[in-house]
């Protein structure tokens, strides 16, 4: 079985800044005048280029979403599918329960991404962010390529 996995974030704001600070360097190169220090510069690169990308690396590890032959994982949580409530998931269409975790953490569900809510073996109710609510349904409902009864 291919494992479903649903990236928690994209390198594209990385990129799209790294690309504006280009622009600015040409700019900076093509108008007359006088020219912005090299300090400033080796500053920018460093400084906002660094902010940008630990952003974009800590949004793909804590909201990374991805079911394999034994669990769900959201970040660094992990729950087996086997302590998940297949009915609950086969009766719930959409929406979110009011109140219920993050799974992965976090006080809310991340900006673009919707709870899909699953019921656990021990009664609780957890919500996964994603942001393709059926995909992940049918990948947890369907682990093994095979659909349940």
């Amino acid at each position: 079985m291919d494992p479903y996995v649903e990236p928690g974030g994209s390198w594209r704001p990385f990129w799209t800044v790294a690309g504006v600070l280009g622009l600015f360097g040409v700019w900076d190169l093509l108008l007359p005048g006088p020219d912005v220090p090299p300090v400033v510069w080796a500053v920018a690169l460093v400084g906002v280029l660094g902010v940008v990308a630990i952003g974009c690396l800590s949004a793909r590890r804590v909201w990374t979403v991805r079911v394999d032959e034994g669990a769900l994982t959201v970040g660094r949580e992990r729950v087996p599918l086997a302590d998940v409530d297949l009915d609950h998931l086969r009766a719930v269409r959409s929406g979110a329960d009011a109140g219920a975790p993050v799974l992965g953490g976090g006080w809310s569900l991340p900006r673009g991404r919707t709870g899909l809510p699953l019921r656990l073996a021990d009664g609780r109710t957890v919500l996964v962010p994603t942001r393709d609510p059926s995909a992940l349904r049918a990948a947890l409902l369907d682990p093994r390529g095979t659909l349940e009864p």
